[in-house]
């Protein structure tokens, strides 16, 4: 039976949620002893989940400690069809081979949040594959065309005479569809996805079930005040390790700081107000960054993972080698891949990046005598390909600092 705290209800329909619909009803819902079906559905577009996404999934563990019924829906079917919400461009259809690719590690990374004992997960291919044309059709049934025109960024492309493919008008209903197929009493998403979520609404009315209620999650920036996107590296990802999630939040613009602690971390409303206080008065802004850091490394590796991973910064950031704020971002181009997904160069070119020698040769002899330190370890071979992480800290010199991003 699903427990019905007044406090938790209240934390569950406040903390980081943009939009209720209806809030009303699933307030009453959660007060009753029902148990809700909550579905999310992820599409599995790439092949890691950065800690924006995790907004709404530890949304979703708030239903579950309350004894809701967790349902998440791999949108392996729906993400070769590509969603295309807040794309101002046609979004290329994805193969099945990449999408299976994408999603081979989805769970692990879901599970460092959801208890997926409790959970009942599906692929949407289950129910979509099957859907032949007339079901399609009868499916479309329940959207029109001038429904479709008043999402902002259709009305964006049709006014600069730019493609919407059917495709892209059909993904908001086809997702719908996963709605109708799983029953569900409420579905979660990010803001960017208020037109799909209520589409699954009238979806479920044109099958004859009760709308469900949405519940939308603030979006959460990039590491550089930017939106989170993998091709600009400001994201922190749930599956990083430890010290690379410790060193991009130390990386991170000031300016986001009590943005990261209400989003990402698990502490109070008074708890963050009294580390927003302290940056007021003056406190380094360093210093918050550190207590940020080490509670979301904790949530994802553990407490212990989290105070080591302080202490290897704390040693790497000594007071005489460097204050640890404004230490200047080193962007990298990929030179090949890695299964582990660093950027490779060897240590004469990073050097070079890095922008301390203005010429090879000068760059080769400050390497050959020591002159570049990669986390914790002097290079003293120019020629040595290096397997750099995003989060990694460089010195060049003797005080030139660098966050690899």
């Amino acid at each position: 039976m699903p427990k019905t705290d007044p406090k938790k209800i209240e934390h569950l329909l406040t903390r980081n949620v943009e939009q209720v619909v209806d809030k009303q009803h699933l307030a009453a819902a959660l007060k009753s002893n029902k148990k809700l079906r909550v579905k999310l559905g992820i599409d599995p577009t790439g092949e890691k989940m950065h800690i924006g996404r995790a907004v709404v999934l530890w949304k979703l563990r708030e239903f579950q400690d309350l004894g809701h019924k967790i349902v998440l829906i791999i949108g392996d079917f729906t993400a070769q069809i590509g969603d295309p919400s807040d794309k101002l461009s046609k979004r290329p259809m994805l193969s099945r081979e990449q999408v299976e690719k994408n999603m081979r590690d989805y769970l692990s990374q879901i599970g460092k949040i959801l208890d997926l004992r409790k959970t009942e997960t599906c692929y949407n291919s289950k129910w979509l594959d099957k859907l032949n044309f007339r079901e399609t059709a009868e499916l479309a049934e329940s959207f029109s065309v001038q429904q479709m025109l008043h999402r902002r960024n259709f009305q964006e492309r049709w006014k600069e005479g730019q493609d919407i493919s059917l495709r892209e008008f059909l993904y908001p209903i086809i997702q719908g569809y996963d709605s109708v197929a799983i029953k569900a009493d409420v579905e979660l998403g990010g803001t960017d996805q208020l037109f799909n979520l209520m589409a699954g609404r009238e979806v479920q009315k044109h099958y004859g079930q009760k709308p469900q209620d949405i519940m939308t999650v603030g979006m959460l920036s990039g590491t550089d005040g930017r939106k989170m996107s993998t091709s600009w590296g400001n994201v922190i990802n749930i599956a990083d390790p430890a010290d690379e999630q410790f060193g991009k939040v130390m990386a991170m613009r000031d300016e986001m700081i009590p943005e990261y602690f209400r989003a990402c971390t698990c502490l109070s409303e008074k708890e963050i107000a009294a580390q927003e206080k302290e940056l007021k008065r003056g406190a380094n802004p360093r210093d918050v960054k550190m207590i940020l850091a080490k509670e979301i490394v904790a949530l994802y590796h553990g407490r212990a993972a989290a105070d080591k991973a302080a202490e290897k910064w704390v040693k790497v950031f000594s007071k005489k080698d460097v204050s640890g704020a404004d230490i200047p971002e080193l962007r990298l181009s990929a030179k090949g891949g890695s299964a582990s997904g660093g950027k490779k160069l060897t240590a004469v070119d990073l050097v070079l990046k890095s922008g301390v020698a203005k010429s090879k040769s000068e760059a080769w002899r400050l390497v050959a005598q020591g002159g570049l330190k990669v986390g914790e370890e002097t290079m003293q071979n120019p020629k040595k390909e290096l397997n750099l992480r995003a989060g990694t800290v460089i010195r060049v010199g003797k005080k030139r600092f660098f966050f690899v991003v």
